[in-house]
């Protein structure tokens, strides 16, 4: 068995009672809060919660439960609170780290999902506003916001199923980073329910409000270990009226900087994407990507898909124009395609979505959520690259990710003919060494996917101790029982 799938089986018990209530009565309980019909208990039905995209976590459930409320949600957690019974909260079930599956040890752990909860509560233009459940799809959000003429800009290539309780439970990032923030950038006020089942009620709207610690910043990114997010007051903006979006050749990670830097200084704020693609990424994608082709013909060694949005009708075509002339003028570019339609958008689009999705056609692939300082980018790719290739010659690195941001996802393809398994089992001499490389240039393991269960035996290694004692004190202080997403994050 893989290490990974050895750590994901582990269960954890440490400062946990054994539950009150007896097991085969849990169900029943939960039913008298939400309904006998959501409350799943079949093997079958409940099969889809039990694993995550990747398929290398597995859990085991008492049941599921599917509150529809806040009310709801407080009421199932008091009851959890008060009869020691784990609760695993789940949103879209799209994360990558674990976070959001059970152990599989004992079965003595309820999931409690929130896609019920999926109500636009309010939108307010006026406030820049909107008021929504921790079920809603992030998709589902972005509509909303535009159908009031207004931008929700927290975009990524899951967002027709994950959630925004998800997205706000592990400080998502995406596409949108460089001009907007990541997801707890987007919030202003946030719903919350606590361990033993009180409701923390701060849907504010304000701007300005210095009475006593900001405690949202608490619960996003703490991927469900310290409260439940049922509710969040997100931020909108106005909607881009003019787009302009290249796929650029390039011959390097340097280049690529270099490029970053000439658009920030010709279009500023109005730089919205930037995202880097290795030249073995572009070809997996046109290899087995339907409707796919590489958009400048000939190949070159990296590439970069650049957004300007402004919100003028108006001049972001000429803006585009005049850097990318600026930049072939300076030898930082080498090829650049302009999408002329919504059509050529979407098709480059396309080229960066189907990135993650379509490496699996090339066999085994061993990921890293890293980020470095940006400056530090280029000097991240060598050093990594040469590192994994000095450890596995063969293997076929396939860094891609959001440049403007630092955030860089460095997959490793297994080498041609390998076998799958064997390769996989690497997977902890990989992270050595690509980590090893981050922290070298003050990284972070896990830039936007959470730590979850995949990455937290690495935390004592790379976490400032202090900072650890820090999380394990509020850890017991608003989940002292531990029934809260038990062996997660710590």
């Amino acid at each position: 068995m893989r290490l990974i799938g050895l750590r994901a089986a582990i269960h954890y018990s440490v400062g946990m009672n054994a539950p009150l209530a007896p097991v085969s009565a849990i169900p029943a309980q939960l039913a008298a809060i939400v309904g006998d019909k959501h409350v799943v208990t079949g093997a079958h039905d409940m099969a889809l919660y039990l694993a995550e995209p990747r398929d290398l976590f597995h859990g085991k459930a008492i049941c599921v439960v599917r509150p529809g409320s806040t009310a709801e949600v407080a009421a199932v957690m008091k009851f959890c609170f008060d009869n020691n019974v784990r609760v695993v909260p789940q949103g879209g079930n799209t994360g990558l780290v674990g976070g959001q599956i059970p152990g599989q040890g004992d079965v003595d752990e309820v999931l409690l999902s929130l896609k019920r909860m999926d109500k636009v509560r309010e939108v307010d233009v006026s406030s820049n506003t909107m008021t929504v459940e921790a079920g809603l799809t992030l998709l589902r959000t972005q509509e909303e916001a535009e159908k009031a003429g207004m931008l929700f800009p927290l975009s990524l290539a899951s967002e027709g199923s994950c959630t925004i309780g998800g997205n706000l439970a592990t400080n998502a990032g995406g596409t949108a980073v460089l001009a907007y923030g990541n997801a707890r950038d987007l919030v202003v006020g946030l719903e919350v329910v606590l361990a033993d089942g009180r409701v923390m009620q701060n849907l504010s709207k304000l701007k300005k409000d210095n009475t006593g610690y900001d405690l949202k910043h608490l619960f996003m990114g703490s991927e469900g270990t310290l409260g439940i997010i049922t509710a969040a007051v997100v931020k909108l903006f106005p909607r881009p009226r003019g787009l302009a979006t290249a796929f650029v050749g390039l011959a390097d990670p340097h280049k690529a900087l270099a490029f970053l830097d000439l658009a920030q200084k010709h279009a500023g704020a109005d730089v919205k994407t930037f995202e880097i693609i290795a030249r073995f990424g572009l070809e997996i994608v046109v290899k087995h990507g339907q409707n796919t082709r590489n958009p400048l013909g000939e190949p070159h060694n990296w590439y970069v898909l650049i957004e300007l949005g402004s919100i003028s009708e108006s001049g972001v075509d000429d803006v585009m124009m005049g850097l990318l002339e600026a930049a072939a003028e300076q030898e930082i570019i080498e090829d650049a395609a302009v999408a002329a339609s919504l059509d050529q958008r979407a098709g480059f689009w396309r080229l960066r979505e189907l990135l993650s999705e379509l490496q699996k056609f090339e066999g085994g692939s061993i990921k890293h959520d890293v980020s470095v300082p940006v400056a530090s980018v280029p000097q991240f790719l060598e050093e990594a690259t040469a590192a994994v290739l000095d450890y596995l010659p063969g293997a076929r690195p396939v860094p891609f990710g959001h440049l403007g941001d630092g955030n860089i996802h460095f997959n490793i393809t297994q080498p041609v003919g390998d076998d799958k398994e064997k390769f996989l089992d690497r997977w902890d001499e990989m992270n050595e060494i690509v980590h090893a490389v981050a922290a070298r240039l003050h990284g972070s393991i896990s830039a936007e996917h959470g730590v979850g269960t995949l990455k937290r035996d690495l935390l004592p290694g790379v976490k400032d101790p202090v900072m650890l004692d820090v999380m394990r004190i509020l850890k017991a202080a608003l989940d002292p029982k531990g029934i809260l997403n038990p062996g997660k994050v710590l």
